[in-house]
């Protein structure tokens, strides 16, 4: 009988033993669930998403522009995901900026001079159309007129980008929340050979109309057009801040709408300067671009919701940068002739599904990978 106790003693810790490996087996068994699940979600996509093209801007205008900020202090390096854009339009090798812009916010293809417009007169959806129909509020900030190319892809349908009183009339019938940008001559009927007022339809539709930046940054409703010169905004430096303020004068408005906002900024005089090879102006109008990145980036470093995507509709110019120094952030600047050329351009994105855009893309694929992230 002596030998039961040893023998009970030896079952008690046979099941305590039991009992201590079982639980170390179901906490295994959970955590390995557990990161499965956490691998297999799916990730969560931006709220927010803010297209910036800067118009005519090649990687050589990008990499003159990092030289010209000094010490890594470029907007560009702040991205951690670049790539590169095919641009060539529908007919043609070079895009127009109303072909490139429409490839940008629909992502088709069409001919120059078109604006969301096909062949057989196709009307193309935007992804700003997909926004307002998942319930967030859009808009547009440039440095040009609101007519111009690049903003009327985000609301335009013409056959010809130079149709200024259809395009007026299509802006004031869209469902934009803020447009920024100038050409308020093309919104006054002794101006326009129809005749029409399409302010006083901005008016009834509930839009408050500014033409004054002040009034502009004071804005707190919910519609606003700003048409802060007669025709295009002056160039960097005169125009002061705009930029950089009036898109965030955008983002704080739209970002209002907890459904989330798409937001467009063109930098759309840098194309310019390259028509006219003007290197003077080349760096006024991208270091005006570069504070409106730092201050964009900054709110998406912020918020954590956004996707910030930078490209170009074309390169301007065939610029080319055979030396410079470094140190002292100069670029010797030649151009090639005054206008557009067929190469790729670049891509920087930032934010949620930021890593989508890497690679050689088309101009195209841009939109579609918005909608994707965007689940339009």
């Amino acid at each position: 009988m002596h030998h039961f106790p040893v023998f009970f003693v030896f079952l008690h810790f046979e099941y305590i033993h039991f009992n201590y490996m079982k639980r170390v087996f179901t906490i295994a068994l959970l955590s390995v669930s557990l990161l499965f699940a956490a691998c297999t979600r799916p990730q969560q996509g931006p709220k927010n998403v803010i297209l910036i093209i800067g118009d005519g801007t090649g990687v050589p205008q990008v990499y003159a522009s990092i030289v010209a900020a000094g010490a890594d202090n470029s907007a560009f390096l702040r991205f951690p995901v670049s790539g590169f854009s095919r641009t060539y339009s529908r007919n043609h090798y070079r895009t127009d900026s109303s072909a490139g812009g429409t490839a940008l916010t629909t992502g088709v293809k069409v001919d120059n001079y078109h604006v969301n417009w096909g062949p057989d007169s196709s009307r193309y959806r935007t992804i700003f159309d997909d926004a307002i129909a998942s319930g967030r509020s859009t808009g547009f900030v440039v440095t040009s007129d609101a007519m111009d190319a690049t903003p009327a892809s985000t609301y335009g349908h013409v056959p010809y980008r130079k149709m200024y009183d259809t395009l007026s009339l299509q802006l004031a019938q869209c469902q934009h929340s803020v447009m920024v940008g100038g050409g308020s001559k093309y919104f006054l009927p002794q101006n326009r050979k129809d005749g029409l007022n399409p302010i006083d339809t901005l008016l009834q539709r509930g839009y408050t109309v500014t033409f004054n930046y002040d009034s502009m940054m004071a804005f707190e409703g919910e519609k606003m057009v700003a048409l802060l010169y007669e025709g295009d905004p002056l160039a960097a430096p005169a125009r002061g801040p705009m930029l950089r303020e009036a898109s965030l004068k955008a983002i704080d408005l739209l970002g209002r709408n907890k459904q989330g906002f798409a937001l467009m900024i063109e930098g759309s005089q840098i194309d310019w300067a390259c028509h006219n090879n003007d290197s003077a102006y080349m760096r006024a109008e991208l270091a005006d671009f570069e504070q409106m990145l730092h201050a964009v980036l900054d709110y998406a470093e912020k918020d954590g919701h956004t996707l910030v995507v930078v490209t170009a509709d074309h390169e301007t110019g065939g610029l080319t940068l055979p030396d410079g120094d470094i140190e002292a952030g100069k670029n010797d600047v030649r151009y090639l002739w005054g206008s557009h050329t067929g190469c790729m351009v670049p891509v920087f994105a930032y934010g949620p599904g930021a890593e989508r855009f890497t690679g050689i893309q088309q101009n195209t694929d841009i939109p579609r990978k918005i909608r994707e992230l965007m689940k339009w």
